[in-house]
């Protein structure tokens, strides 16, 4: 009922799980070389290109190619973060990655693009569609940002569940395992609307908290899940139940512009405050990956 997509990049992990899907971000890519695995291609390239930027997209190419080998389905690969309020510079991030998947001789129709979910990460989501380049829009915490991502025909979204429930855990919340979570809440309202209204943009529910959140989203088109979380689920016996289902409605959501966007996204204190300390994460994990292979 569901796909499972592996929220790591670590290849001995994806080839014991065995996902039917992968996606990276800069902390998993950082993870990734911390490994010691990628130490000669970093010395490698060091000798070949002077640009830390040639070097870093070499290196995550390098990672998503492995990690294509070893599954059947698709790999999210990202723009650098501090891209996220400039369309132009992410869509030539974006096709110097598409580019270098191609020398590594990568079937691009299986690469997602991932861009994060501001006005200008979706707008750069609209052309690089229209191009044929795939996109993932990540850091998803409200309908606005799924809807605007669906109108420019958005290959897949991820909403993230466990980032949400944080925000109110933050705010005093109490809330039970995967039980009137307000992520799992989030997520099956988004599922709920696309699905009545056909639209066909996949969901994929990230960023987990506990496996009781994972459940609760049975159903869900994609779901990415860390091995720690997939190797808890391999221990329960239960049955899992499908949990999300969807009346199919003619009636479709107005297309946001603009200026309704960004309205809504400062009306909803939630979303604004964690797409913000998300963008945040990745450029500073963005820059520890850099200073890292500075060093070699």
């Amino acid at each position: 009922m569901t796909e499972i997509v592996a929220d790591t990049g670590d290849i001995d992990d994806i080839q014991r799980l065995t996902p039917q899907d992968a996606t990276t971000n800069p902390s998993l890519v950082l993870k990734a070389i911390q490994s010691g695995l990628y130490d000669e291609y970093i010395v490698q390239l060091r000798k070949e290109f002077s640009q830390i930027s040639d070097i870093t997209n070499r290196l995550i190419v390098k990672i998503g190619t492995n990690i294509f080998n070893s599954i059947s389905g698709l790999v999210s690969t990202e723009v650098d973060a501090r891209y996220s309020f400039d369309i132009e510079k992410t869509i030539i991030q974006a096709k110097e990655i598409i580019e270098l998947y191609k020398l590594e001789g990568v079937d691009t129709s299986r690469i997602l693009i991932k861009i994060a979910a501001t006005w200008e990460g979706i707008q750069a989501v609209n052309i690089l569609e229209s191009q044929g380049i795939h996109c993932n829009v990540t850091l998803i915490f409200c309908d606005t940002q799924a809807f605007a991502a669906a109108d420019v025909n958005a290959t897949l979204i991820s909403p993230f569940v466990g980032r949400i429930t944080d925000w109110y855990q933050a705010q005093g919340q109490k809330i039970e395992n995967g039980v009137n979570d307000p992520g799992v809440k989030s997520v099956k309202s988004i599922y709920e609307q696309f699905k009545s209204q056909g639209i066909q943009t996949i969901i994929m529910g990230a960023s987990f908290r506990n496996t009781g959140q994972i459940i609760q989203l049975a159903g869900c088109d994609k779901l990415t899940i860390s091995p720690v979380l997939l190797d808890e689920l391999k221990q329960i016996e239960q049955p899992l139940t499908r949990q999300l289902k969807a009346q199919t409605s003619s009636v479709r959501n107005k297309a946001l512009d603009k200026q309704s966007f960004i309205a809504a996204m400062e009306q909803n204190t939630m979303a604004k405050e964690k797409l913000a300390q998300g963008i945040e994460g990745f450029i500073n994990d963005q820059i520890k990956l850099e200073t890292l292979i500075s060093i070699y």
